[in-house]
């Protein structure tokens, strides 16, 4: 596995959040795991403990959220660049695509996976392409995660992306990493949504805004209305408290 000493990263809020540029991650690495990570899943890991193990643990934790970079900037004085799970998507693709690479989609439904394969043949068509579909299910059984993982194996990819919505996926990961025959597993579900035409991200005029949340809010108010009101806003709060009572860094709030 990757060292994570060997990354530039910032200590955050109980996390090491990655502070490079994505390019520099080496792709050639058995075992590096990448996670995102944005106030919704900061929120949730606070009482999950296994998705806070999933997190910290993982080899790349990258900054997916305005406030994850406003909580660097606030506590750290630092500043850091927002990386969507999407530009990380594309980043890995570009790289397999250049040197011939395998890659494997593991989730989403039959009809994505398509759809997701014949976009990549024409975007990345020297990538070769993998996917599998577990059974839609709260959780695994034993024979459906072996089933998962020796699909992976017989294919041996370079790359595999996970796409099973958080926390699931990153537990799953967590938890099978180490029977996995893979240089780097990324957990990166929306973008399966994205990148198969099911969910159309914001335009770009919007992301730059930092408004994308907002647009995504509007379009599924019935999904997204806790995440962005309850969940979001509590993030601010721990950053006021670091602020206000300055524990040591790395405590626990």
């Amino acid at each position: 596995m990757m060292n994570n000493e060997a990354l530039n990263t910032e200590s955050c809020l109980g996390y090491n959040i990655f502070s490079g540029a994505f390019d520099e991650i080496d792709i050639e690495h058995k075992h590096c795991v990448v996670n995102t990570i944005n106030a919704y899943s900061y929120v949730v890991a606070k009482k999950d403990h296994l998705f806070r193990c999933a997190l910290q643990n993982s080899t790349v934790l990258v900054p997916d959220g305005f406030p994850i970079v406003t909580a660097v900037k606030m506590l750290n004085r630092r500043k850091i660049n927002k990386i969507a799970g999407e530009e990380v998507f594309y980043s890995l693709m570009a790289r397999c695509n250049k040197a011939g690479k395998r890659v494997f989609f593991l989730g989403a439904s039959e009809d994505t996976l398509l759809k997701i394969s014949d976009r990549a043949h024409i975007d990345f068509s020297d990538v070769t392409i993998g996917t599998f579909s577990p059974p839609f299910k709260s959780e695994f059984s034993d024979s459906d995660t072996q089933a998962m993982i020796n699909s992976i194996n017989l294919f041996k990819p370079h790359v595999l992306f996970v796409g099973m919505t958080a926390p699931k996926q990153e537990k799953w990961v967590f938890q099978n990493s180490q029977y996995i025959d893979a240089n780097v597993i990324c957990s990166i579900g929306a973008v399966f949504d994205f990148y198969s035409g099911r969910i159309k991200r914001p335009p770009q005029i919007w992301i730059a805004l930092k408004l994308e949340w907002l647009v995504r809010l509007l379009k599924e108010p019935g999904r997204l209305w806790k995440r962005y009101l309850v969940y979001s806003p509590q993030i601010y709060i721990d950053i006021l408290k670091h602020l206000v009572f300055k524990p040591r860094r790395g405590a626990k709030l």
